[in-house]
């Protein structure tokens, strides 16, 4: 059991409603059983422990019980440890919805030229497919768990992980089997863009991730997904894959209009996506057909950022009633960063989040994309994942752009990542 203590301000969240992270100020935090049991002023910190506790755990925990964060009373408070964070505040860990970290290869040549002038397209997917046809499965994990680490000190906690840089059937289902042994939140991309050897006969393809791909990952896949998009694949062949996938019980997701305004949207809410991702484009018919759906939209700000497409505007999008998230789209190609706080910076300056709006997005909105009450916010019940940052505020996240801000990070009340300087 731990007792979180000293918190400038804690991030509760509202799993429901966009930007309410139900603050408290000068808070603390009871974890048991790697699950927040409770949280509130500091101030009733010690009955609050009592009332868990029960009858008979002992005197009122107080200043004379806690030593150098210790409990120092010899009766039933002697299992709790105390951590006094001296005024830092304290959010959900992020829960980043949108990730491609099964991959080999690097294309920084083709950023470079993108950021000398070149347009990006759906294309470039064929050369990380080759790079990772090529590695074998421990490169692939061994690539992946790196990744993992360097999101997971940016105070990630919650991953959804994409295959789709194989695309044959044992391809496909070994970045998936690699996924599941890191997150159950596993998506079969396998139409993610038509390979090199399909390239004349692109409905062959189609069919083979129909009829072969897709029975072969049922059971390893929780979500089926498709690049709907000029270059990828159309909306007819997307309709048939998302509904061979939810055949085998595959949720569906959809990466929509990320180039250009086609149907993609209109298509992602009558199928009953869960998230639909990228929207870069999206008239107000798309945003109205949307909110009606409560389909989740998913804003990806690094893939702006890095692809030099035009930014959306989130407050068209609040101001239409659509649920958002924004997650990190961490991928070789598009935008290779796998930074959460880096994406809310993106967010509040570039597409007009309020910063509340964005640690919600980052955090209860991804949850919201992945279907999951447990995870994005630090209510009684929730898993405790959470991330402590070196600065009394959450807002510090878009106000320092590109300061390492999270200090420590716990996941199910494990501390997992410790940045604080060693001596």
């Amino acid at each position: 059991m731990q007792l979180i203590t000293g918190i400038s301000e804690l991030v509760v969240n509202d799993l429901d409603t966009l930007g309410e992270l139900g603050i408290i100020t000068d808070a603390a935090l009871l974890i048991d059983n790697g699950r927040i049991v409770w949280s509130g002023p500091s101030a009733q910190a010690d009955t609050a422990v009592q009332n868990y506790l029960g009858e008979g755990a002992g005197p009122n925990l107080n200043d004379d019980d806690i030593a150098n964060g210790e409990v120092t009373s010899a009766n039933d408070l002697s299992g709790l440890e105390t951590i006094d964070l001296g005024g830092k505040a304290v959010i959900p860990g992020f829960v980043d919805s949108h990730n491609h970290l099964i991959f080999a290869g690097d294309r920084s040549e083709e950023f470079a030229a993108r950021m000398a002038g070149q347009k990006y397209s759906a294309g470039g997917i064929a050369t990380t497919v080759a790079a990772t046809r090529a590695a074998t499965e421990s490169e692939l994990e061994a690539n992946l768990v790196h990744l993992l680490d360097q999101a997971k000190r940016q105070g990630t906690t919650t991953f959804e992980i994409k295959s789709g840089y194989g695309l044959t059937v044992p391809d496909e289902i070994q970045a998936l089997d690699i996924i599941n042994r890191h997150t159950e939140e596993s998506t079969l991309i396998a139409a993610h863009v038509v390979p090199p050897e399909f390239k004349e006969n692109p409905e062959g393809y189609v069919d083979l991730v129909i009829d072969e791909i897709i029975p072969a990952a049922a059971g390893k896949a929780k979500w089926i997904d498709v690049f709907c998009e000029t270059g990828a694949f159309t909306e007819d062949q997307a309709r048939r894959i998302i509904e061979a996938g939810r055949a085998v019980g595959m949720k569906p997701r959809l990466h929509a209009n990320q180039l250009t305004e086609g149907g993609a949207l209109k298509l992602g809410a009558e199928l009953g996506c869960v998230s639909v991702d990228h929207a870069t484009f999206a008239s107000d018919e798309d945003l109205a057909v949307l909110a009606e759906a409560g389909t989740v939209v998913t804003l990806l700000p690094s893939i702006e950022f890095s692809t030099r497409q035009p930014y959306p505007d989130a407050r068209r999008y609040v101001d239409a009633g659509v649920r958002l998230a924004i997650a990190s789209d961490c991928n070789p190609g598009s935008g290779f960063s796998n930074s959460m706080p880096f994406v809310i910076a993106i967010g509040v300056r570039d597409m007009h989040f309020t910063v509340e709006q964005a640690v919600w997005a980052a955090t209860a909105g991804g949850a919201n994309a992945l279907q999951r009450t447990d995870v994005g916010h630090l209510g009684v019940g929730a898993r405790a994942d959470l991330a402590i940052l070196d600065a009394p505020s959450y807002r510090h996240l878009a106000y320092r752009p590109g300061v390492q801000l999270v200090e420590r990070v716990y996941s199910g009340g494990e501390l997992i990542v410790d940045n604080r300087p060693r001596d």
